[in-house]
């Protein structure tokens, strides 16, 4: 009989997961274009990141398989504007040994539905466009629609890069937040 794939979790992150998640990013900040940060956050800055996300109540998920963090997903606000604060951006990446097993899929869709839960409007994608489709297709298989492109607005390891803006709608019928009413998770 044949061993069967490890069971993956997708759950809420806790500050005992940010080691797991600074090494994940960092990985990402020095080796490739696909964030524009040049310098990996310390494990203290993604404390006060998870404790701003938090006060937001906005999702902060990780996806555990064989009982390791390998990947994680956050949304965040997409402008600090008040104006916007309906409004989210989202956030996904992955071990590097662990892409291309569904674990993209399972964050993005529990981010997706967990913001959609949260009362959130909009979800804004911004992917830098490295010339692979993957984040995008990801994007795509949930709903998210081209929203446009920003030419060379990034410069990072001796490369010009674009970013291709995508996005979705959160609402189930359409409609929108009270305007007069709160922001949500306040």
């Amino acid at each position: 009989m044949g061993a069967s794939a490890p069971q993956t979790v997708v759950r809420s992150a806790a500050p005992a997961d940010l080691h797991a998640v600074a090494g994940i990013y960092a990985h990402y900040v020095l080796h490739s274009v696909i964030t524009f940060e040049e310098a990996p956050p310390t494990a203290d800055d993604w404390l006060r990141r998870f404790h701003d996300i938090a006060s937001r109540d906005d999702p902060f998920l990780v996806a555990e398989a064989a009982g390791e963090v390998a990947g994680y997903a956050y949304a965040g606000p997409w402008r600090p504007k008040p104006a916007y604060r309906n409004t989210v951006e989202d956030t996904v990446y992955l071990s590097p040994g662990h892409t291309g097993k569904g674990l993209g899929g399972a964050l993005l869709g529990a981010l997706v539905e967990r913001c959609a839960r949260a009362g959130r409007r909009r979800m804004v994608a911004v992917i830098a466009d490295t010339g692979q489709d993957a984040s995008a297709a990801l994007h795509r298989r949930f709903g998210f629609t081209h929203a446009g492109r920003l030419t060379e607005v990034g410069y990072k390891h001796g490369r010009w890069v674009d970013t291709v803006l995508m996005e979705r709608d959160l609402t189930a019928d359409g409609t929108l937040p009270h305007p007069g009413g709160p922001a949500p998770g306040t």
